[in-house]
């Protein structure tokens, strides 16, 4: 039987999306460790998103020899069709869905001048409109049964930035903006949404120019099963709604946007009066939480 540190997540149906490896594969041990049931979603492809392959299998089948019950999903959470596949292993195997970690990525590093629209468009397809393409299969089952956990993975590349990383970042960030309309739409009915912004060493981490790092052997801060926690935080009974976590190494830390008090310049405002006071719109040193609304 599995060892159930914790019986908060004993019998609840969690689907994780790339769980094939890294950071997937992880959180895929530490829910089954707890007593849940799980689908491991992966395309088994390469970094690049090309191929196909059995990576959901082999995890299922380490959870299995823990004694957890799990099931393999070798979808592509870019297709649609895929996508609503995915929710539908849940639902055949276990009968509900409780919490949905969206986890799969891609890499097609380049610089912006160097890169292709095809680059961008396919990076764009996987890991925005696929979290977006899993997220409404299981929409509508986590609010008619008033109970859902839902994880967006973000990145540092989207949050703040990193060379080489256009289409990444911009998919990234769009995790925020999409979190936070999903947390407000989802209150009513007890679906909480929040982000996950990781730092790891996985095979998709190695492929960034400089990173030398050794994703089947990373060093004991880099690994993987330290972003964990923060996933199972994130879709707790008591979890928050609209949260920015970021983890990595042990060490974990909220983000948040903030910002400073208006100028007002009128209805008669002006470039010129703008300028005049690029000093305060600049300041941040007394700035706020921001939160709905513009």
């Amino acid at each position: 039987m599995p060892i159930i540190e914790n019986s908060e997540f004993e019998n609840k149906v969690v689907v994780i999306t790339g769980a094939g490896n890294g950071l997937g594969r992880s959180h895929a041990i530490e829910y089954a460790k707890r007593g849940a049931k799980v689908v491991v979603n992966d395309l088994g492809g390469s970094v690049d998103g090309s191929g196909a392959g059995d990576a959901a299998d082999q995890v299922v089948a380490e959870l299995q020899a823990m004694g957890a019950e799990a099931v393999a999903n070798k979808a592509s959470v870019s297709d649609p069709d895929g996508a609503e596949s995915i929710i539908q292993s849940a639902l055949d195997a276990f009968g509900r869905i409780d919490i949905l970690v969206n986890n799969a990525g891609i890499l097609r590093d380049r610089s912006f001048k160097k890169m292709t629209l095809s680059d961008w468009d396919l990076v764009l397809q996987v890991h925005l409109s696929g979290t977006a393409y899993v997220t409404r299969a299981a929409w509508p089952h986590m609010n008619e049964q008033g109970y859902g956990r839902i994880v967006l993975t973000s990145s540092s590349s989207g949050i703040y930035g990193n060379f080489g990383q256009a289409n990444y970042g911009a998919a990234k960030m769009g995790m925020l903006g999409l979190m936070n309309v999903l947390a407000l739409e989802g209150a009513k009915n007890n679906v909480r949404v929040n982000t996950l912004a990781p730092a790891a060493a996985t095979r998709m981490i190695s492929t960034i120019p400089g990173r030398n790092i050794d994703p089947d052997s990373p060093p004991p801060e880099s690994a993987p099963k330290l972003v964990s926690p923060a996933v199972l935080f994130m879709t707790s009974d008591e979890a928050p709604t609209g949260a920015v976590i970021n983890a990595g190494g042990g060490r974990y830390y909220r983000a948040q946007i903030f910002v400073n008090d208006p100028i007002d310049l009128g209805v008669e405002a002006t470039f010129e009066d703008l300028m005049a006071n690029t000093e305060s719109l600049m300041d941040m040193s007394q700035a706020k939480p921001k939160t709905g609304g513009v």
